[in-house]
């Protein structure tokens, strides 16, 4: 009997608990959380990541020679001529942010929106962006992890392989034709992405301008490629002013990288060179006050003042190349100089600011790559006039970071005159202003200059180089990549060449 009266509490206390339990899931589910991420959100994140991060100062800037710092250690790198590798190296700046942010949240909102036909404008304007990321990697590295890349949460793979920048550079002119075809202003336009606020002319556009760059980047390699590819953008429709710019705008939210590091912690390091000053200079350039200020007698950090401010281009004086920091004192001396802190520097309350917009394919770039396209007769128009329309373009587009930055009409109309378009020099013309108008956008800069050749630059003489050749062709992989995915990156290492910075990309041909 005693057992009976135990277990009849003990079954009603398992009623009860059962009953208590019923519901007891849905009332700990968060009713005003979300269950799922819209991916439109998924790839705001991607295009604000996709800013350049401040170590573009450590290599592209140096290497084509714009901007420069004498200090070594963690600054080292394109302005000694010298690799900078380690678990935070800089050679890896665009490797790390790209791939583990802008690529990882490209692939998931790709995967989100390829089989939805609501969302089919969303998924082709992702496979833009990725299409441009990809762009930057390859001609950074060139061969990387491309068609494995970012599916490590989709399907655990996470030693991705490398695949050839050929066949990359097929993929992207695929991916870039498709995607831009499909855009259909008829469907959802995905008002919510903030770069062109689901304008699907401006993306056609922007895509289109994507293309004609990707075909520009093999004219040496394969010509005929980079033609067809090349009149097949221009058929598509291009950018047609400053308003097409595809940019990220920054803010307090999420910072310009090189605006952050310059007026952070390294505000006195960085300088622009005297080859970048000297020729602005040499030939009047208008656009020299929006971008440069002196902080004339300055001795020190500290002492770099807004009252010691000059932004008169007559004063600007660059820092010259070779040079480090137990060499530049005296240089400046000899140059008349208080110090080298009282070197022209990129004026960081205007272009340098934290907040200002980060320019990925501008007007100002496709005009004057169609220029280079009318010079060499691979599609009509004259060059002369599409090279007038870059110059004039990017001069506006300074405005953009500062109303004082803004370049007169008259400044502009002068500047032509003095500066007329000759097409017995042509190319030379064409991608020294291209040089200017990437200028802060590094890795264009130096892609530009690897397929061009110019603008015609002195090679940085600094003693103590590790290069062999004249300049930095390609940046290192990083060194996580030896100790993470070590048996793709060797074959990619054996196929393509050695891993450093002497090895050119498939694209570069020599």
């Amino acid at each position: 009997m005693k057992k009976i009266f135990f277990i009849l509490p003990l079954l009603a206390l398992l009623l009860v608990t059962s009953s208590c339990d019923k519901g007891f899931d849905e009332l700990n589910v968060n009713p005003t959380a979300a269950t799922a991420l819209n991916p439109v959100f998924t790839f705001n994140n991607a295009m604000v990541g996709t800013s350049f991060p401040g170590s573009i100062l450590v290599f592209e800037e140096p290497i084509v020679q714009q901007i420069f710092t004498p200090n070594s250690g963690v600054n080292a790198g394109g302005n000694f001529n010298i690799d900078n590798r380690g678990p935070s190296g800089n050679n890896g700046g665009i490797w790390r942010q790209y791939y583990q942010n802008v690529v990882r949240y490209l692939v998931d909102a790709a995967n989100q929106t390829k089989t939805d036909a609501n969302r089919t404008n969303l998924y082709n304007m992702i496979r833009i962006w990725k299409a441009y990321v990809f762009t930057v990697l390859t001609d950074t590295y060139g061969d990387i992890p491309y068609s494995q890349a970012g599916i490590g949460y989709i399907s655990g793979n996470v030693v991705p392989k490398y695949d050839t920048q050929e066949s990359i550079y097929n993929d992207l002119i695929k991916e870039l034709t498709e995607a831009t075809t499909a855009l259909d202003a008829t469907k959802p336009t995905e008002a919510g992405e903030i770069t062109y606020g689901g304008d699907i002319t401006k993306w056609k556009k922007f895509g289109n301008s994507l293309l004609l760059r990707v075909g520009m980047r093999l004219s040496k390699v394969n010509p005929t490629l980079a033609q067809s590819t090349v009149q097949k953008a221009i058929a598509g429709g291009l950018m047609a002013s400053n308003a097409d710019n595809a940019l990220v705008r920054n803010n307090a939210n999420y910072t310009n990288g090189v605006g952050a590091t310059v007026n952070s912690t390294e505000a006195a390091n960085y300088y622009l060179t005297g080859a970048f000053v000297n020729y602005l200079k040499a030939t009047s350039d208008p656009r020299l006050v929006s971008i440069a200020v002196r902080y004339v007698g300055a001795k020190s950090g500290p002492e770099q003042t807004a009252a010691k401010a000059n932004r008169d281009p007559a004063v600007q004086i660059g820092m010259p190349l070779g040079y480090d920091n137990g060499t530049i004192a005296a240089k400046a001396t000899a140059d008349g100089l208080a110090s080298f802190y009282d070197y022209s520097q990129l004026d960081r309350t205007r272009m340098g600011s934290q907040f200002a917009p980060c320019y990925l394919v501008t007007y100002a770039q496709t005009q004057l790559l169609l220029a280079e396209a009318a010079q060499r007769t691979w599609t009509t128009g004259n060059a002369a006039d599409f090279y007038n329309a870059g110059v004039t373009a990017h001069m506006k587009q300074l405005g953009d970071y500062d109303a004082t930055s803004l370049v007169s009409d008259a400044n502009i109309a002068a500047y032509l005159q003095k500066n007329p378009y000759d097409a017995t020099k042509g190319l030379e013309l064409i991608n020294t202003q291209y040089w200017i108008a990437s200028f802060l956008n590094g890795p264009e800069a130096f892609a530009n200059f690897r397929r061009s050749g110019f603008p015609a630059l002195t090679p940085n003489p600094y003693p103590g180089k590790e290069i062999k050749g004249n300049f930095i062709y390609r940046l290192s992989y990083p060194d996580s990549e030896q100790s993470v995915n070590t048996a793709n990156r060797q074959e990619a290492v054996t196929r393509q060449g050695p891993d450093n910075l002497d090895t050119h990309v498939w694209w570069d041909k020599q």
